[in-house]
């Protein structure tokens, strides 16, 4: 079974979850904010498809970070340690299948093609 992270919040969750929703895609839903995330996922995820495509960039958690910490975040080490510390971070949603990375983001034209 697909197995989709992320946060109810994030609209490109809620247009994934919608499009699989209408498409009969069986999934479950892991919630970052009340199931977390483990250093280990993310590290398989990291040796999957590099940390880089996961930290989030872009978002407000990452542009609250003291600029001193955001230089620092410069390894896999660093970038695992301060998205689990900050869920929020992680670029979503992650649709992963039996342990693989499947796609990150929402994108329907590639959803047409996966699933």
């Amino acid at each position: 079974m697909y197995i989709i992270y992320g946060i109810l919040n994030c609209n490109s969750v809620k247009k994934t979850l919608d499009w699989l929703d209408e498409h009969q895609v069986s999934y479950h839903f892991h919630n970052y904010k009340k199931e977390g995330i483990t250093p280990e996922r993310l590290k398989n995820w990291s040796t999957q498809k590099g940390w880089q495509l996961f930290l989030n960039k872009k978002g407000t958690t990452w542009k609250a970070l003291h600029p001193d910490v955001q230089a620092a975040t410069t390894t896999e080490r660093k970038a695992i340690a301060l998205m689990v510390q900050n869920p929020s971070m992680i670029k979503r949603p992650v649709i992963e299948l039996e342990g693989k990375v499947i796609t990150v983001g929402f994108d329907a034209a590639q959803y047409e093609s996966i699933f």
